[in-house]
């Protein structure tokens, strides 16, 4: 074949570098399928890519330089670098720092991406050659996916900038999401986690209108999106969901075993006057009269959180009502980061800033906390028979987590002699062993 005419007619390739939290990888996904829909041949690396994306975030200020040093990164491994992603709502901060950039566009702007990516590499599309599967496609494992519902909130937090950088709420119909999950189960995925930045508040934008999926009726709502998904066989996780009155009704499929046991619920603190500081949405709720309501109707839930420590203002009696509350809540995975100024944030003029050192000693003692927990309560569960889902191997041990771990983010479980066990797919075995996050097994001899 003529070298020549073999360079004419390759694809254009397009590096992709997605940073920040699943939402965002979500939209790399979304980005990727469509160019690979129009010809498009991901690179592997800067120096075989004709051009670079960097999907960025722009939450904190160490997201931030994160962001700016892989743009950095890309310009001068490989030279020509769309930009977008939350920082790119900012884009003066980008091209003060990195002037040289082709394009920068804002998070969710699919379009402007396609558009620069057409003006700085034209593609070329061979519908006969260029085919994308009907799941589209993905950045993580093959055995399971995020799936995001909408997009932005309206919730005000002090301390936050996402509805400045993704607007407010847009949720997706049902029936849309209720489809793409069946696609992604077909296409062999056995664990849908669901991601948006308020869980519970799907639809409340929409007015929760109904929808026809598989002959039944849907309301574009939260328990109804659980049942939905539910009915697919699969594992499914629900992030970001906030401990409002109506989650008690998925609490019930989760005890009948139709989605999972867990829940990441970010509580952010224990104090009513920290809470009201921040102006986190339900912080009049009695959280731990509902935590116990949830676990005398589903005693396997798993609860996972994430808090601040340092927040301005914080007393040393607050983050005490903290402590204690954490005390009482007997989380299962805890999160925790010291409050970090992010620029527009309203928190940054609520009160006086706590001073760094304080700050790194109180999130030392909270952790400690958090980690002593844990660890007692995995060992309470040694002994037990648990369906696993297997996500690789080192040598021949299998890595695998159970029903309260999502991929990650919280522990493992490491199961001895497991080499023969398939990734991506469940299997069952015994808990032998736990530490602070972490168990240890092997698998069961007759599984069932």
């Amino acid at each position: 074949m003529n070298l020549k005419s073999t360079r004419k007619k390759r694809n254009p390739k397009v590096g992709f570098v997605s940073l920040g939290c699943p939402k965002a990888l979500v939209d790399s996904e979304r980005i990727l399928t469509r160019l690979r829909a129009e010809g498009y041949t991901v690179a592997p690396d800067y120096d075989s890519a004709d051009l670079v994306v960097v999907n960025t975030c722009g939450f904190i200020d160490s997201a931030i330089d994160e962001s700016l040093d892989a743009i950095g990164e890309a310009l001068e491994h490989n030279g020509k670098v769309v930009v977008t992603g939350c920082l790119g709502a900012n884009p003066q901060r980008i091209l003060e720092r990195h002037p040289k950039v082709l394009k920068v566009t804002g998070p969710h702007a699919y379009e402007d991406v396609l558009d620069a990516v057409h003006e700085h590499l034209p593609p070329k599309h061979d519908p006969f050659v260029d085919l994308v599967p009907p799941q589209g496609v993905r950045l993580t494992p093959r055995h399971y996916a995020y799936l995001k519902i909408s997009e932005g909130c309206n919730n005000t937090c002090s301390f936050c900038i996402i509805p400045d950088l993704r607007g407010k709420l847009a949720s997706r119909r049902i029936d849309e999401v209720l489809r793409e999950g069946e696609r992604l189960v077909r296409a062999g995925v056995r664990e849908l986690l669901v991601i948006s930045q308020d869980t519970s508040a799907y639809g409340a934008d929409l007015r929760y209108p109904r929808a026809e999926w598989n002959g039944s009726s849907y309301e574009t709502r939260f328990l109804d999106l659980a049942r939905g998904l539910g009915s697919l066989g699969v594992w499914v996780r629900m992030h970001y969901v906030y401990p409002y009155p109506h989650v008690d009704g998925v609490i019930e499929l989760m005890a009948d075993g139709r989605v999972l046991p867990y829940l990441d619920i970010p509580f952010q603190h224990g104090s009513p006057t920290v809470l009201k500081r921040m102006k986190r949405p339900a912080h009049a709720e009695n959280t731990l009269a509902r935590i116990a309501a949830w676990r005398r109707a589903c005693p396997q839930l798993v609860l996972r959180s994430t808090f601040i420590v340092g927040f301005p203002g914080e007393t040393e009696a607050e983050f005490q009502q903290l402590i204690d509350w954490l005390e009482e809540a007997q989380l299962d995975r805890v999160g925790a980061f010291k409050y970090s100024p992010v620029e527009g944030a309203r928190a940054n003029e609520v009160a006086p800033h706590v001073a760094p050192e304080i700050q790194e000693e109180r999130l030392a003692r909270f952790m400690q906390v958090a980690q002593r927990i844990s660890a007692a309560r995995l060992a309470q569960r040694v002994g037990q028979e648990e369906t696993v889902l297997v996500d690789g191997h080192e040598g021949n041990v299998a890595i695998a987590r159970t029903r309260g771990d999502a991929p990650e983010i919280d522990g493992v479980v490491r199961i001895k002699r497991g080499a023969s066990l398939p990734v991506g797919e469940f299997a069952r075995v015994t808990l032998t062993a736990a530490d602070d996050y972490d168990f240890e097994a092997v698998p069961k001899e007759n599984p069932s």
